[in-house]
């Protein structure tokens, strides 16, 4: 697999830079769609506790780089622009793809969910009007959380998980993932 991001940062991140850099991203994603008139996609993977780039998200990020591409390849749909950006906040991946968004959206959430590691993906996508498309609008229920059945915002909101025991099994999925690759 070729690494798309390496040399993760491993810096501690605050809440007020990780607030900014939400900020960034969406002002990313604006002048994207100005300069792409096409469906858009954000890609991120999920990072808890305080450091947001490390090898183990670097990992992850590359192996969603890599299913994303495949899965539009597969469907036809053409790339039209892409850029992953290494930040300390956690890996990027802009790709502006020509598709139908709701067709888009509907791909990105089964890849998400049959995936072994699709669950340690955020994949957002956008009209060309930029509009996001939610899970819940396609009656696609809330995302779960890594560890139970629960909604994953409420175990986050209530830290009903140790950083240790999400990253624990962060590593364990992606460590299944990559055997059944060399299988």
């Amino acid at each position: 697999m070729p690494l798309y991001l390496s040399c993760a940062s491993n810096r501690v991140i605050a809440l007020p830079e990780l607030l900014a850099s939400r900020d960034d991203r969406q002002a990313r994603q604006q002048q994207w769609q100005k300069k792409y008139p096409t469906s858009l996609i954000s890609f991120t993977t999920v990072a808890p506790g305080p450091v947001k780039d490390s090898e183990l998200s670097r990992r992850i990020f590359n192996h969603g780089i890599r299913s994303l591409r495949q899965m539009l390849a597969a469907s036809g749909w053409e790339i039209v622009h892409q850029r992953c950006y290494e930040l300390a906040t956690g890996a990027e991946g802009l790709l502006a793809v020509d598709a139908p968004a709701l067709a888009l959206k509907r791909a990105c959430i089964t890849l998400e969910q049959h995936h072994p590691l699709g669950r340690l993906w955020d994949i957002d996508v956008f009209t060309p009007q930029g509009e996001l498309l939610s899970r819940q609008a396609l009656a696609q229920p809330a995302r779960r959380c890594l560890l139970c059945e629960r909604d994953a915002r409420i175990c986050a909101r209530e830290r009903s998980h140790s950083i240790a025991e999400l990253l624990n099994h962060m590593e364990r999925l992606l460590h299944d993932a990559e055997n059944a690759q060399q299988s």
